[in-house]
């Protein structure tokens, strides 16, 4: 039983899972929509939201807060400043009167060579 535990192993060993996370966090703020399969999906979706969050917020706080808050979403992307700028210049302020739910999951069917589940992970368009 998996009772307490986070995360999802996605067959790799601890190091090669978070940069596979990290790059597919970066490429999905970089590109806004991300072609992959359901599980990585699913393991990156609440993190990607996480640090929208964080950007989000940060609008409302003192310069040290703005500060910290940039620290903290380049600490989780591998302090790469053109991610984190267009974070926080342009995806968070698209969001400011959203309460959650900034990304979405498309299904596409099947991956012919090994039959994966592969989804479109893209940023919801603010209307």
């Amino acid at each position: 039983m998996r009772h307490n535990v986070f995360g999802k192993k996605l067959g790799r060993s601890a190091g090669a899972r978070k940069g596979l996370r990290r790059t597919l966090i970066k490429q999905l703020f970089m590109n806004e929509r991300i072609r992959t399969t359901r599980a990585k999906a699913e393991a990156i979706r609440g993190e990607a939201e996480r640090l929208i969050t964080i950007a989000r917020r940060s609008a409302e706080a003192d310069a040290a807060g703005k500060v910290h808050a940039q620290r903290l979403v380049a600490a989780r992307l591998g302090n790469d400043r053109a991610v984190v700028y267009k974070i926080f210049h342009e995806i968070a302020p698209r969001y400011a009167e959203r309460n959650g739910g900034y990304t979405r999951m498309l299904k596409l069917g099947v991956r012919q060579g090994d039959g994966a589940e592969m989804v479109l992970l893209e940023l919801v368009e603010e209307i």
